[in-house]
């Protein structure tokens, strides 16, 4: 698939990243174990690649996969992604190994505690069975970078319950998809750590 072919949610400009280099390795943790919203053609894909074409100041391209057409949700209402005010950060940002949680206005301040990565996984699979489950999205322009030094994601959450133009099942099948990619990162991250 070209880039012509992608629908434009699915470039993501690096262009004003100082470190483009340590934002590319920062996304690549999470290539696939986030799933990515475009509210241009009201998809969630679960299954996908990141691509960096070799060119200078090439965008970064989402690029579903082709064969695997069950792993793309359809319907899904952009009034039904709402912003979470998070951010995944390098723990280098607060002088720590692993990755954290924080919220927007204290991703710098010393003040703030940041929950480890794992725990704050923890908290969104507990959140499962609530009337509010929490369901973590990728758009376009979630990859930023703070101060020019650190790449961060933001991150944007599904209200699945209020997704009425689909069935009760179509709506359990795309949280399904979300927390199995959550329980796989949930892994990751705590073999990464086990190892420091």
């Amino acid at each position: 698939m070209s880039v012509a072919q992608v629908n434009i949610d699915l470039e993501w400009s690096l262009d004003r990243f100082e470190k483009r280099e340590s934002a590319r390795t920062f996304v690549k943790q999470f290539e696939g174990l986030l799933c990515v919203y475009s509210p241009t053609v009201e998809q969630i894909y679960s299954n996908y690649s990141m691509d960096f074409p070799l060119r200078e100041n090439a965008k970064m391209v989402v690029l579903p996969n082709p064969f695997a057409f069950h792993d793309t949700f359809n319907s899904v209402d952009s009034s039904c992604v709402v912003d979470t005010g998070l951010y995944i950060i390098p723990g280098a940002m607060v002088g720590k190994p692993g990755l954290y949680l924080t919220p927007a206005n204290q991703r710098n301040s010393a003040k703030v505690n940041p929950l480890p990565l794992r725990q704050a996984i923890a908290k969104m699979l507990a959140s499962q069975e609530s009337n509010d489950p929490f369901l973590p999205l990728l758009m376009k322009g979630d990859l930023r970078e703070f101060k020019a030094e650190h790449p961060c994601l933001h991150l944007h959450r599904l209200k699945v319950k209020q997704l009425t133009r689909l069935s009760i099942f179509q709506q359990k099948d795309i949280q399904r998809s979300i927390i199995d990619k959550l329980r796989v990162l949930a892994n990751r991250v705590t073999a990464k750590q086990s190892t420091v």
